[in-house]
């Protein structure tokens, strides 16, 4: 027989039946569209968190020189209380970085991560949960802050200590609900601060939003709040290509002030956006370590019911069997038809679930802030699987259908 005579026979015996066909199809379209649905929610989580929250935290071709690594869920409590004995970053290091790097576009340093909550108060309103940083003012340019009023803070601001402040644009629409919050005197935790610019919006990032802030000089920061609080170096490059070697300039610029000798650790930590993205991905690990289980169950039930339901069909078809072998069918070519109506059956099975996973992932993308991104090598691993199951289960009922003898199995007419 030719291969399209082959496939035209399989499909139309799972016409024949399409109910039977149906629930045949039930597991492997289940597991299969788990498997797409899953695998694009995490590859697209993945995705934005790149693109949102990691460069939304240390700023587009920046990187960090901090005292604990931004990845500290990965380490156990042992190394967590080694990493709390480290030195806190200072300006003495802050100066011996910018030395450094004299090519960089801005070097800042922050102070207040995780950042104080305190409220904000302006005349008789109060707003609650305002996160406060304290910053030089190159922070402004590493985060890529555009303003919508006012100006930046400045050199001069942070040098004189002035008690100024720019304020995020949640707190511009909340505290002051339509007035011009330019020039308005706020005060945070007794302190009066005159707001002078206001940072346009940059949207949330799963609900979180990033724009419930206010930056004040460092100097300013540090008499409200002491010089205990978590400071961060951040510096920005003026290509994605030139943070690499600007991360080993830093590196060595820290061990030199530090006093570290050869064979000595880093008492610091210096790293990217990556590393939080990579942190992300070793907590989705924890996920796709539980999809092959629950894929292999689903693919494995299906197979069986293929196999069974082939087996009924051998039994059921057992006069056709012998009336094509008698006008000259042989046992290849009965074999080939039995095993290609599998292999259609478990190919359907896969198209449908990567239908199916496609059509669930992008109802969770839409109604929720989850992202979804489909990916070539779900779609193939898929369409594999299934393709595989039609083989492995389809081989035995092909292989029974072949061996019936063509006069016993004309006799078999009920």
């Amino acid at each position: 027989m030719r291969f399209v005579d082959v496939i035209r026979l399989s499909l139309q015996q799972l016409r024949v039946n399409p109910l039977r066909t149906a629930f045949t199809l039930l597991g492997i379209v289940v597991s299969v569209g788990f498997l797409v649905a899953v695998v694009a929610i995490i590859e697209g989580m993945n995705a934005y968190v790149k693109e949102n929250i990691a460069d939304a935290m240390i700023g587009m071709n920046s990187f960090q020189v901090r005292r604990l690594p931004i990845s500290l869920g990965l380490f156990t409590d042992d190394q967590f209380r080694l990493l709390r004995k480290r030195p806190r970053v200072n300006m003495i290091d802050a100066d011996a970085v910018r030395a450094a790097l004299p090519d960089a576009i801005a070097i800042s340093v922050q102070s207040g991560w995780p950042t104080p909550q305190s409220d904000m108060v302006w005349h008789n309103r109060t707003l609650g949960s305002v996160q406060m940083f304290g910053v030089t003012a190159d922070y402004q340019v590493v985060q890529d802050y555009k303003f919508t009023a006012g100006r930046p803070l400045t050199d001069m601001d942070v040098r004189e200590r002035r008690n100024v402040a720019v304020i995020g644009a949640d707190i511009a629409s909340k505290l002051f609900d339509g007035v011009n919050p330019l020039e308005q005197e706020v005060r945070v935790m007794g302190q009066r601060f005159t707001v002078i610019g206001v940072v346009a919006r940059k949207g949330k990032v799963l609900g979180q939003s990033f724009d419930g802030f206010a930056m004040i000089p460092i100097t300013a920061f540090e008499s409200i709040y002491g010089r205990r609080q978590t400071t961060t170096i951040s510096v920005k490059m003026r290509e994605a290509v030139d943070i690499a070697p600007a991360m080993a300039r830093a590196q060595e610029a820290m061990r030199m002030v530090r006093g570290l000798r050869p064979g000595d650790a880093d008492n610091f930590d210096v790293g990217t956006a990556e590393a939080l993205v990579d942190f992300w991905k070793q907590l989705t690990k924890v996920l796709f370590a539980i999809v092959p289980a629950v894929v292999a169950i689903g693919i494995l039930v299906g197979g069986i019911v293929i196999m069974n339901i082939m087996l009924m069909a051998v039994t059921e078809r057992t006069h056709e069997i012998g009336i094509r072998k008698a006008v000259g069918a042989t046992s290849a070519d009965v074999r080939r038809q039995f095993l290609a109506e599998s292999i259609a059956l478990a190919m359907l099975g896969g198209l449908l679930g990567v239908a199916s996973g496609w059509a669930l992932a992008a109802i969770v993308s839409a109604a929720s802030p989850l992202p979804a991104r489909i990916s070539a090598w779900s779609v193939a691993l898929a369409l594999g699987l299934g393709a595989g199951i039609g083989v492995l289960f389809g081989v035995y009922p092909a292989s029974r259908a072949a061996q019936l003898d063509p006069i016993t199995a004309m006799r078999a007419e009920t």
